[in-house]
């Protein structure tokens, strides 16, 4: 049986409480912490960094996230796997080594992953499936939270679960954009395990009865 697993974006938290906003989705049910990095130059949007995952480390046990949408990536991993990170994943597009990049990760006690936009081939995956512990599917063009879902992305969704099945290995399966309430079963029957969800949880008032609702959606597969 699949496990499903929720994980709430702190990109659209409040960052004035941030301990007490993760502390809460965690109590609410959450199973992972997703955690957005970006840097003004391969996304146009500047987020947060290592101090930031440091910060909220000792707030939560699940496991952190993070999503690398920055360029070049190799110089950051580093400090975010000391700063409590447990998987990091990133574009391929901003490594010009993604082999070394995906072992570099692992050579720091983390899980690795590669995250794809709404327009990157799944060709990337070829000769790297060894090293891969969770593929992203980007539903929304990476930069900004609140965005809608592009339903090209179930095929894509598709196509990453068979792959993942022909590899015989235990590897996540996480979509990242516009999950909501109303879309979470489509994704997942669409072969998604892992679910990325911001503003539709960190944007209502009762954290649970979104994560709840989002379950019960996972539950009638």
């Amino acid at each position: 049986m699949t496990t499903f697993r929720i994980a709430p974006s702190i990109l659209s938290a409040d960052f004035a409480r941030l301990g007490e906003e993760v502390r809460n989705v965690v109590a609410a049910g959450a199973d992972i912490i997703h955690f957005d990095v970006m840097d003004n130059h391969y996304v146009p949007n500047l987020t947060v960094g290592p101090l930031v995952c440091q910060a909220i480390r000792p707030h939560v046990q699940v496991p952190i996230d993070v999503h690398l949408m920055v360029k070049p990536v190799d110089r950051i991993i580093p400090d975010f796997a000391k700063a409590g990170a447990n998987i990091i994943t990133f574009h391929p597009e901003a490594s010009d080594h993604i082999d070394r990049s995906l072992q570099l990760i692992r050579d720091h006690g983390c899980k690795a992953g590669l995250v794809f936009n709404p327009a990157t081939p799944l060709s990337y995956l070829d000769h790297v499936m060894d090293k891969i512990d969770m593929i992203l599917i980007m539903s929304v063009n990476p930069g900004f939270g609140g965005q809608s879902f592009i339903p090209q992305a179930l095929k894509k969704i598709a196509e990453a679960r068979r792959r993942i099945d022909e590899s015989g290995r235990d590897i996540m399966l996480e979509v990242d954009g516009g999950i909501k309430v109303d879309n979470i079963k489509a994704a997942a029957e669409a072969g998604a395990d892992t679910f990325v969800a911001g503003s539709a949880i960190f944007g209502q008032a009762d954290y649970k009865a979104v994560i709840d609702a989002m379950r019960g959606q996972l539950a009638s597969l």
